[in-house]
């Protein structure tokens, strides 16, 4: 017999989808594939009622905190998190697939926690005459045939905004922090 209380939740972004959880609340489900509805809950006592082998979804939620149940699409990601080191490195695309650049290092904001910004570098040769701009995070979204981030934000934008600093520079003043704010909330430009 389970001990578990599983939640079945149902993806607004993809019907056939469900997301399957013991947290009643879904919050351990994908955000890109949400947002999610309950849909209903599979209680210790009462027998496996989905179509896919319990221990396979059991191994799921101990993986990653949830399993997925059917098409995913392709901008799903099998894990809810990523580390920031496989993240820095990672190619920038425009929106015609064309490379614009690569990502330097995650800003993150302290008390939260939370990514705000990335440093994206471009140009130079052997480290040589490498530019470095900063970009909001919201602004990046995986492409997994391009194995990279694409953006909306085109090569001449980014080559405009204002670096928020260098490898001589660590944090900017409040000045260069509200300009760079100002820059990115302004568009379209």
């Amino acid at each position: 017999m389970r001990r578990t209380t599983y939640y079945v939740f149902h993806s607004a972004m993809a019907p056939d989808l469900r997301g399957i959880t013991s947290d009643p609340d879904g919050t351990m489900l994908s955000a890109t594939d949400g947002p999610w509805t309950s849909e209903r809950q599979i209680d210790p006592d009462e027998p496996w009622p989905l179509d896919v082998n319990q221990s396979v979804v059991e191994f799921g939620i101990g993986e990653n905190g949830f399993y997925l149940l059917g098409p995913i699409p392709q901008h799903a990601s099998s894990k809810p998190v990523i580390e920031s080191d496989r993240v820095e490195g990672t190619a920038v695309f425009d929106l015609q697939g064309h490379r614009i650049g690569t990502i330097k290092r995650l800003l993150i904001e302290k008390v939260s926690g939370r990514v705000v910004y990335v440093d994206v570098t471009f140009g130079g040769f052997l480290g040589l005459g490498v530019h470095h701009h900063t970009i909001p995070w919201e602004k990046l979204t995986y492409d997994m045939g391009l194995h990279g981030y694409r953006t909306d934000i085109t090569e001449e934008q980014v080559r405009g905004a204002p670096a928020f600093y260098g490898e001589d520079e660590v944090w900017p003043g409040k000045k260069r922090e509200q300009e760079m704010w100002d820059y990115w909330r302004d568009w379209p430009r």
